[in-house]
Parts: C-alpha cells; structure tokens; sequence
C-alpha cells in the first residue's frame, strides 16, 4: 500500500540540482482503477493502481508493479487515448536537505512537468503509515497541500486539452 501527500511548491529547494533526478514520460490506458505506463529514466512500467481511501490529510492507494520491454511501452503508448505527462522528478532526503530529524527516512519527490504543464512543480512524500502521514510538518518550500484535489492528479493532468 502506498500512503502519500502531495503539495504545490512555494519556492524551489536550494541547490536543486545536487539531487538525483529523472526524466520521466506516462501516460495512462485507464483511470478507473489507474492504469500507467511509465518511461522512467531507461525503466519501462506499468503500474495498476487503486484508490482504498482519502482521509483528512493522505491519499491511500493499492500499487502494484511490472516491468515492460521498451517495445511493449511503444505499444502500449499507442493505444493511450489520453495525452502524456513530462517531468522531471528529484529525490530529495528530507532529513539530508533540511537537517532535521523529523525527516528522518522520508524522501520528497519534486517533479517539474515540461511540455503543456510547463510550470507546474509538485511535491509528494510517501509515508510508512496514516499516524506519521498526518502528523507531517513540511518543509517551509512546501506550499499548499493538494492531496485531496483531483485537478493536480496526473491523470488528470494527462486528460487536459
């Protein structure tokens, strides 16, 4: 099960760019239950994924995984009615970044989306649990929690004219 919150971006991080990153391209065969294939880095996945629950403040989903040859993401690609999400995801130890033991074991996934959602930057932190999920303090380059919205969903995103 994956547990996570996800939040606008209020200010860039400092020196974003000491951070391991990766290119990544989805797109997405169905989105009741989700159905994603992903070109993440030189990986090719597809991941089925299922809303269990949204509480007060994480969104809860059953994930799972499997690894694609790049000739079945080509197909698989075709088949995609829907349009693609570019971005560029960082992995930032929130622990390592801010200096604070609060942090300690949570990794912030900064995307930066390119192409039509040029400008839009979202963070998601993926929890071990509900009790430390809603006891988060973000970091202060956190902006609004948009968890529960459904316009910042990549999905969704994928879906925009």
């Amino acid at each position: 099960m994956e547990i996570e919150r996800k939040y606008l971006v209020s200010h860039m991080p400092e020196n974003i760019e000491q951070y391991k990153h990766t290119e990544i391209e989805q797109a997405y065969l169905c989105t009741s239950p989700t159905v994603r294939i992903r070109r993440y880095g030189d990986s090719y996945i597809l991941t089925v994924k299922e809303r269990i629950r949204l509480d007060s403040t994480a969104i809860h989903n059953r994930e799972e995984e499997f690894s694609l040859s790049p000739e079945s993401y080509g197909r698989l690609l075709s088949k995609c009615d829907s349009g693609r999400v570019s971005k560029t995801r960082y992995q930032i130890d929130l622990q390592q970044q801010t200096g604070q033991e609060q942090y300690a074991g949570l990794v912030a996934e900064l995307d930066i989306f390119h192409g039509r959602h040029d400008g839009l930057v979202l963070v998601e932190v993926e929890f071990p649990n509900t009790e430390t999920a809603n006891n988060f303090t973000p970091p202060d380059w956190f902006g609004e929690d948009v968890s529960s919205n459904p316009c910042y969903r990549n999905s969704f995103l994928a879906s925009m004219p």
